[in-house]
């Protein structure tokens, strides 16, 4: 019976109601301390009845040393923590100090407990409870802030979560990198990072699904990103305004700006797209529209064995992708150019499909027209939904 085991337990160590009442947590419901202080009032009952005195609650708990009476300081410590930082969820958690969590082991293992709760876990879950009451925040399983107590030296750490925000990019023009390059003053995601670092007050991580050269524009509907905000200081910002600044660069176009939650950012950017390109294709020898023409049409539903284009060798593993041509269509526009307009999986490079890069892609538009051909300029006109693999440009 419980009150046969707690009077064991109390004739061997001074304990809290806490500490009482945790030893039989998962046997009941309500709050350990309700729990322990009803064991408590059952037991001196018995023992009245025998004629015994009561075993009274400590003024100090021999396992925790009062602990929970501390909860009020390290709610007000929190409170001065965080101070600075919006947020509207939150969760707790603790270190305790190894010689109380093997103290308490020890018990259970002494008197056969089996339906304890660790301290740990009553501690953060009532220390929550008080500072939810004190501020009106909310807990959650995904907080924005995590506060972490050491409640015995009354240290308060706080980790703030990263803030997700998911959107589409447009680059209206070349000569961008997607990425900071020393060779470039800005890049992409400098011109998108600049004015959400500035909202928030965090530092502003770029993560683009797959990239284009700095040379090749992203149009349509654009390119998927992520922003992972590390640290925000400030969660609710203005995703409208914010939009409004970067489009004002008239270099890069941001499209569908919104917050996002870590699993989704993942699927984002782990998901492989077909790409839709227009390139425009130079052949030094002269072209048709009639090769033009033939050329797109070898082209559809073909499959391409492409190794590591020799300009990405030292940024790239040295492997073989086999990718496919899903539709080509030509434009004829002069006696040296024509058009290609091209769906194709993510992780073809269109460049050396064009050009062959040496027999390193195979066929190539080069070989199909058994001569050579370069790509003069290059866009990336959609970023599809269907799913492929890879991604390149």
């Amino acid at each position: 019976m419980i009150v046969e085991k707690a009077s064991e337990v109390l004739e061997r160590y001074q304990l809290c109601d806490h500490c009482l009442g945790r030893l039989f947590a998962k046997l009941g419901k309500g709050t350990n301390e309700e729990r322990g202080k009803a064991i408590r009032f059952v037991l001196n009952m018995e023992r009245a009845k025998e004629g015994l005195p009561p075993v009274e609650e400590p003024k100090e708990c021999e396992l925790c040393n009062n602990v929970f009476d501390r909860i009020p300081e390290l709610v007000e410590k929190m409170k001065e923590t965080s101070g600075n930082v919006e947020f509207d969820t939150f969760l707790v958690g603790s270190r305790f100090p190894d010689e109380i969590m093997e103290k308490e082991r020890a018990i259970w293992d002494e008197f056969g407990i089996e339906a304890a709760e660790p301290i740990n876990r009553e501690f953060n879950r009532e220390l929550g409870k008080a500072f939810g009451k004190a501020t009106e925040k909310d807990t959650s399983k995904s907080p924005d802030v995590v506060f972490i107590a050491e409640p015995y030296t009354g240290k308060i750490e706080l980790q703030i979560n990263p803030l997700y925000i998911y959107g589409r990019y447009r680059k209206l023009v070349r000569g961008i990198p997607q990425t900071p390059h020393p060779d470039f003053e800005e890049s992409v995601a400098s011109i998108i990072c600049r004015p959400f670092s500035r909202a928030t007050g965090g530092k502003c991580v770029f993560k683009g699904a797959g990239r284009e050269d700095v040379d090749v524009r992203m149009l349509g509907k654009g390119r998927p990103f992520i922003l992972e905000i590390k640290r925000p200081k400030r969660r609710k910002i203005d995703l409208e305004g914010i939009a409004r600044e970067i489009n004002a660069s008239g270099k890069v176009e941001v499209l569908n700006l919104r917050f996002t939650t870590p699993d989704e950012a993942e699927k984002v950017l782990s998901t492989p797209h077909r790409k839709e390109y227009l390139a425009l294709v130079l052949v030094e020898e002269g072209v048709t529209p009639e090769e033009a023409e033939e050329v797109a049409k070898k082209l559809t539903g073909l499959e391409i064995h492409q190794r590591t284009p020799w300009r990405v060798r030292k940024a790239r593993a040295d492997k073989v992708r086999v990718r496919r041509v899903h539709h080509a269509e030509a434009k004829w526009i002069d006696e040296k150019h024509f058009e290609l307009r091209l769906i194709t999986d993510g992780g073809l490079y269109i460049k050396e499909l064009i050009s062959g890069d040496k027999g390193r892609t195979k066929p190539s538009v080069s070989d199909l027209l058994g001569k050579s051909a370069w790509c003069e300029r290059l866009d990336v006109l959609n970023v599809l939904d269907e799913q492929s693999s890879g991604d390149s440009s």
